[in-house]
């Protein structure tokens, strides 16, 4: 079904729908907040509050650009979903929010990447675990120590003095 021609189907893109809604959504979240902000009045013309209003009303536009394609049929037909590769990053995903507190940054994010690698067709865990935690823990050195930012530390990053 996924040939790349667009759905002629007589009912709107229910997926293109939700997806313009959550757009929809988010935007205005982002507005509520935004406009919840208290602005020192030196700061009221071009303050912290331009671009969260900017990226809301380029989010609308998409929604709206969404809708009008779901309603057109603009949209081409979708393969169907494959579970398993989705099942490995959402475990990965478990994982890294389970192991944070506990494993640290680099070695919850090594699993991320192995599991997300392993959804993907890479590597057995067992070699793209290492790689991940090594990638990772540049990141949090780049981080913690370049940035002087907080990320959750574990056995690894301990070794750092």
């Amino acid at each position: 079904m996924s040939t790349g021609e667009p759905n002629l189907s007589r009912r709107p893109d229910g997926a293109a729908l939700v997806i313009a809604a959550i757009l929809a959504a988010i935007a205005a979240i982002i507005i509520w907040q935004t406009s919840q902000m208290r602005v020192p009045p030196i700061q009221a013309r071009v303050g912290p509050t331009v671009f969260p209003y900017i990226i809301a009303g380029g989010l609308i536009l998409l929604s709206l650009g969404t809708v009008v394609s779901a309603l057109r049929h603009g949209f081409p037909a979708r393969e169907d979903d494959n579970i398993r590769p989705i099942m490995w990053i959402v475990g990965g995903l478990i994982a890294q929010l389970l192991l944070l507190s506990t494993a640290g940054f680099s070695i919850a994010t090594g699993v991320l990447f192995a599991f997300t690698a392993k959804a993907f067709g890479r590597g057995p865990l067992w070699q793209t675990i290492p790689i991940g935690a090594v990638f990772a823990f540049l990141v949090w050195f780049a981080f913690a120590k370049g940035l002087q930012l907080s990320l959750p530390s574990g056995p690894l990053e301990r070794l750092i003095p």
